[in-house]
């Protein structure tokens, strides 16, 4: 993430200049994972009965986008911070490389971390259809809000590295896009899938059958 201002540039169009790309890339980088959970919204506000369905999905989808453009002013006022540090410690530009490659690192060790995990169920849970969506109509800005920071959460880590190699860079965006979009269709189809009623039940009596076999003499084991 590299700002520069050219000539006669005040901070105010260059900021509104950086939002306005930053958004654009937003849709069309969170369009493809977040049409389907609006979708299923939509129709699970609708089976509840509840009028203006249409309306109460926009007003989601406009929550949703509201918290990514606060993520963006967040961005911007970063990358500006950190140009202007450059300027006055050139040393700091000669070590951006280094910078970059440490934080695709640490990006990818974030994709295989339990939080990482966590967040792409809530995502799930959220935007999974029927019985498995808590709805909530009366409150549409919360629940996109909700969507909105699982998903920040979720995909933290790839566009972290989209940031720093260069958000602009299209081939970058692609990749990150294709790959948010899989985890998300993962996490919802996992959720809207859970295990059946006879494999919960032989799970839990594997475990009570375990902890039984392992206890010590002195303990004893706990019923559910």
């Amino acid at each position: 993430m590299h700002m520069q201002m050219s000539a006669g540039t005040t901070s105010l169009t260059a900021a509104s200049s950086f939002l306005g790309t930053w958004m654009l890339m937003t849709v069309a980088m969170m369009s493809p994972s977040l049409a389907p959970a609006l979708w299923r919204y939509n129709r699970a506000v609708r089976g509840a009965g509840a009028l203006c369905a249409n309306r109460l999905t926009t007003m989601v989808a406009a929550a949703y986008f509201a918290v990514w453009s606060c993520i963006g002013v967040a961005v911007y006022a970063l990358g500006a911070a950190l140009a202007a540090a450059e300027r006055q410690l050139p040393a700091l530009a000669q070590a951006r490389p280094l910078v970059v490659a440490f934080i695709v690192v640490i990006a990818g060790v974030l994709q295989f971390t339990g939080w990482k995990a966590g967040q792409l169920s809530c995502w799930g849970e959220l935007s999974a259809p029927c019985g498995a969506m808590v709805v909530d109509a009366a409150g549409p800005w919360r629940h996109g809000q909700k969507l909105a920071a699982h998903c920040v959460c979720s995909c933290a880590g790839p566009m972290a590295a989209l940031l720093a190699v260069g958000m602009m860079d299209l081939r970058t965006m692609a990749v990150v896009t294709v790959l948010i979009t899989v985890e998300r269709f993962a996490s919802t189809e996992a959720t809207s899938h859970p295990p059946s009623a006879n494999a919960r039940r032989t799970s839990r009596n594997t475990l009570r059958v375990m902890s039984s076999a392992s206890a010590a003499p002195a303990c004893s084991t706990s019923r559910t």
